[in-house]
């Protein structure tokens, strides 16, 4: 890789993404050969949980919209997941701990103003301050200062800015962390990290009323519970332009819905097929159909905020209910094999390189009613008699899933109201009530990476206070052995010592592993070069309308 000193193990794993995403079909076609390059396609979508800042932003449905209107100082390779430079002429450090940043020059953002060094220092400072409240600011916390900035403890934060970032010139930047991190480098496409201009923070609500970003595409209008208006932005300076003129994002409540006006001639993409539709997508779009490996997993979490969860003896409760859930059956009777029995907490689109170790959850994750029962009755069984799985009913076919995997529980339980499902409305109502540690019981936590490394399956999600630690477990001995990992540049070790992390999340079973996903999409007859990328969201500036 370019930029710098990089531990080996990153490129191994967007190696194998290359060749897992290769397997797919029906990644193009479609269309009569020639393109619009002004026409607008549209496509299916959420509201977002939050305001599209940045660092505030850690869900799917807003990240979405974050990929196409910035870009920072690398970018996933649509193809390979693989981290490249994008306005970063160049990353050099000598001891992954201290690094020095020089951007790239002639970059700008949509309203005019410069691209420098001082539009990433900004950001990164406003991302990381406990008063500004982002749900990303973890991301920043490996930077010197963080404790300052951002104390975890409840004491008063002292400082407005991260000690470890120096603006040394217009184009450059130094970056001192907190300990050695030999892929941090690899983790700055990451939205977090996105530069941003002066109006966010002269203009505030303004600015949040209407984005200006640096990527291919600009935002023309949204309407909460309608649709957003994306325009291809014609001075963007990257390589990677608009091949449409825009993307109209148009908020469904039922994935149903909007598989329903893809086959009306209604809807140009969706971007999840539901699983009611799995049984006759190929034969409704043919080629148009793609189903290709992702970097995603689904888990039930738990909240260990409530003691009726994180009592002694739970981590046999929650085994249990682990060994209870037919993840073979499930997969294939309701998604019609577009999902995998998970065997363990990361992807297999990391391949053994990269940090994915087939049958490390061992048999905690296989099928056994007898052990189910039995381990549950060991560890006190389930609180208040009842498990309720949380989920939100409005994307992505959960219903469908979780009734199923409540009828296991219940079958393997001999109990048909030992497990219901508890939906909520919407997403964006859903992430509200984890955010606000409302969940009374197991919930949804689906993870779709931020990059291609098993670092970000374990730590963003299970790490003391991590930023997408929804039940708030904690763990000494895991934290420890991730700060070795990220300390480590040799590729071996460094997998080693988060696969030995892993093992700590399977023996207290602090989320319960489901399945792998797939990432799946149709499109209509007016499209051409559609492609997911590994990370199952679509390579929107790359679509050809006409």
């Amino acid at each position: 890789m370019r930029g710098g000193t990089h531990a080996k193990w990153a490129a191994c794993a967007a190696a194998v993404a290359l060749a897992a995403t290769a397997c797919g079909g029906g990644d193009s076609g479609g269309g009569s050969g020639s393109s619009d390059g002004g026409a607008v396609l549209s496509s299916s979508w959420g509201d977002p949980q939050n305001p599209l800042e940045p660092a505030n932003t850690n869900e799917v449905q807003g990240g979405k919209v974050l990929d196409m209107i910035f870009r920072s100082l690398k970018k996933y390779n649509p193809e390979t997941g693989k981290a490249e430079d994008m306005l970063a002429e160049k990353i050099d450090t000598t001891d992954s701990q201290n690094f020095t940043i020089t951007v790239k020059d002639g970059w700008t953002f949509s309203n005019g103003e410069k691209v420098t060094a001082k539009s990433f220092v900004d950001a990164w400072n406003y991302g990381a301050s406990l008063k500004n409240n982002q749900k990303n600011a973890y991301f920043f916390g490996y930077i010197d200062g963080y404790d300052k900035t951002h104390p975890e403890d409840g004491s008063k934060q002292t400082a407005d800015t991260l000690s470890g970032l120096k603006v040394t010139g217009t184009n450059t930047f130094t970056v001192k962390l907190n300990q050695k991190f030999s892929t941090f480098p690899d983790t700055l496409g990451y939205p977090a990290y996105a530069p941003l201009p002066q109006a966010f923070f002269t203009d505030h609500a303004g600015w949040v009323k209407k984005p200006i970003g640096n990527g291919p595409y600009t935002i023309e209008s949204y309407t909460k519970g309608s649709q957003m208006a994306l325009k291809k932005w014609d001075g963007y300076k990257g390589p990677d332009k608009a091949q449409n003129g825009g993307v109209t994002l148009k908020v469904y409540t039922d994935n149903n819905t909007a598989y329903t006006d893809l086959m009306a001639g209604n809807l140009d993409l969706v971007d999840d097929v539901p699983a009611a539709q799995l049984k006759n997508v190929k034969s409704d779009l043919g080629d148009r159909y793609i189903n290709t490996p992702a970097g995603i997993i689904q888990t039930l979490a738990f909240p260990f905020y409530d003691k009726n969860w994180n009592k002694p003896g739970m981590e046999k409760v929650r085994t249990g209910l682990s060994r209870a859930i037919n993840r073979d059956q499930i997969t294939q009777t309701i998604f019609q094999k577009t999902r995998t029995p998970a065997t363990d907490w990361t992807s297999p689109v990391l391949g053994k390189e990269g940090g994915f170790k087939e049958g490390l959850c061992g048999d905690a994750c296989d099928y056994d009613p007898a052990a189910a029962k039995k381990l549950i009755k060991e560890g006190g069984g389930l609180p208040g008699g009842q498990v309720k799985i949380t989920y939100n009913a409005d994307t992505g076919s959960h219903k469908e899933w979780v009734d199923a995997v409540c009828n296991s529980i219940n079958n393997a339980l001999g109990n048909d109201k030992a497990c219901v499902g508890n939906p909520v409305g919407t997403f964006a109502d859903f992430r509200s009530q984890i955010t606000a540690k409302k969940m009374s019981g197991p919930f949804r936590a689906g993870w779709q990476m931020d990059y291609p490394l098993i670092q970000n399956f374990l730590q963003p999600l299970y790490y003391t206070n991590a930023s997408s630690n929804d039940g708030k477990w904690t763990n000494k001995d895991f934290d420890k052995l991730v700060n070795e990992a990220n300390a480590e540049t040799d590729t071996a070790k460094a997998v080693e010592k988060f696969q030995q992390a892993e093992g700590v999340v399977r023996d207290n079973m602090a989320a319960i592993p489901l399945w792998y996903q797939n990432g799946s999409a149709g499109y209509s007859e007016r499209l051409s070069n559609v492609k997911l990328n590994p990370f199952s969201v679509p390579v929107y500036n790359e679509i050809k309308v006409g």
